[in-house]
């Protein structure tokens, strides 16, 4: 009987974003071992999409999320393969759990690779000059860790992929839509997106809208 605990299967659903049956049978396919159950899952399904992310997605439904009383609204165009995929109800599920999302988490980006480098690098210099004034400075290893822990918190404050999904904080966006993918058989992709919400960068008194979605999305 394979040795490992329900930590080991959350562990190998967060290194892979597969789903958490697909994890519980790897670990048990390969005894227990990390990295055999890991190499197991892109062999059964990582590497399945992995040649889907080589397809073209143009298909796909451009979905609205208002929050009520009308104070923020979004839009996003998520695309998949085909019309087929893009009428079912999971897919439309799908897109509108990610425009909601949106509008709790105020995310600036899609992805790491669209945030300007330029600003990374930049962030990392103030926050290791912060690190090294501090009244006790810590050897340069310990700051380079902390900054770079600091720069991956920062991603997953503004990039929608990196965020916990807001009705179950144990997954990414990332890791859900790689989850649809695995159970639709498409090829799905967020293309764009454009948040509003009332009166911002108008000097007004403090309402936390983004919250207010977020309770509603945990009911």
């Amino acid at each position: 009987m394979a040795e490992f605990t329900a930590k080991d299967v959350m562990a190998l659903r967060e290194m892979s974003g597969a789903g958490m049956m697909d994890c519980k049978k790897a670990l048990v396919e390969c005894n227990g071992d990390m990295d055999k159950a890991m190499d197991y899952l892109r062999e059964k399904s990582l590497a399945a999409s992995a040649k889907k992310a080589a397809r073209i997605a143009a298909e796909g439904i451009v979905d609205s999320y208002v929050h009520m009383g009308g104070k923020i609204g979004v839009l996003v165009e998520v695309n998949c393969e085909t019309d087929f995929v893009a009428k079912t109800d999971a897919f439309k599920e799908l897109v509108h759990d990610i425009a909601m999302q949106i509008a709790a988490a105020k995310p600036t980006y899609i992805r790491k690779e669209e945030v300007n480098q330029d600003e990374i690098e930049h962030e990392k210099k103030i926050l290791r000059e912060q690190a090294l004034n501090e009244p006790k400075p810590k050897p340069m290893n310990i700051i380079d860790k902390m900054v770079e822990g600091r720069i991956e918190k920062y991603y997953k404050e503004v990039c929608l992929m990196e965020q916990p999904f807001v009705k179950d904080p144990e997954r990414t966006i990332a890791q859900l839509i790689n989850e649809a993918v695995a159970k639709i058989g498409e090829k799905i992709t967020v293309r764009r997106f454009v948040r509003y919400e009332m009166g911002e960068g108008l000097q007004k008194r403090e309402d936390n809208f983004a919250d207010e979605v977020m309770s509603q999305m945990k009911k």
